[in-house]
């Protein structure tokens, strides 16, 4: 049996042409083409292939979806309504990586702040305890969330302007890739 669309033999008890993948149930069985070509065809199936999206437009219509991304658990807003969209899915990337970060700081902010000192005071003569943590690890603290928060705001206005930037310092860690695949 040949088929009527591409010219594959294909044998006589086959539903589909293994050339092109088209159905034979149409084509005679013993008809055949005045010109067949010479070449074996190997069954390869298309895939269904997604239409190409814009860019430009993709972005256009998911900044708010980006920009959402940067807020914390809020990330799973565009993780779960917009998996059609790249430029959806690689701010919420990057925010779930903010927020996996974010989540280790508050982390060992807490385990920092359990580090105490003893410093004796006299208050009218009469000693007292206080146990403080020191001021340079409460300054260590504030400076990595003020840089966590520097990141969120970047991360959002990338979002907003439509541009694909990774944020600084983790934007490129691929520790998340399955998980956006």
């Amino acid at each position: 049996m040949y088929c009527n669309n591409c010219g594959a033999q294909n044998p006589d008890n086959g539903v589909f042409c293994v050339g092109c993948g088209q159905s034979l149930q149409a084509a005679a069985p013993e008809q055949q083409p005045a010109q067949m070509p010479q070449q074996d065809y190997a069954y390869a199936p298309q895939a269904a292939q997604a239409p190409a999206v814009d860019e430009a437009q993709d972005a256009e219509q998911n900044k708010g979806m980006g920009a959402l991304a940067y807020l914390g658990p809020l990330a799973l807003i565009p993780y779960f309504t917009k998996k059609d969209s790249p430029f959806a899915m690689y701010h919420t990337k990057q925010g779930f990586l903010l927020l996996a970060v974010d989540i280790a700081y508050m982390i060992v902010s807490w385990l920092l702040r359990l580090i105490k000192v003893t410093h004796t005071s006299t208050v009218l003569g009469v000693p007292y305890e206080t146990r403080t943590t020191p001021w340079f690890i409460g300054l260590v603290i504030w400076l990595l969330s003020i840089a966590i928060m520097i990141m969120a705001i970047l991360g959002i206005v990338n979002a907003v302007k439509g541009r694909k930037k990774p944020l600084p310092l983790i934007g490129n860690l691929t520790i998340l890739d399955k998980l956006f695949k």
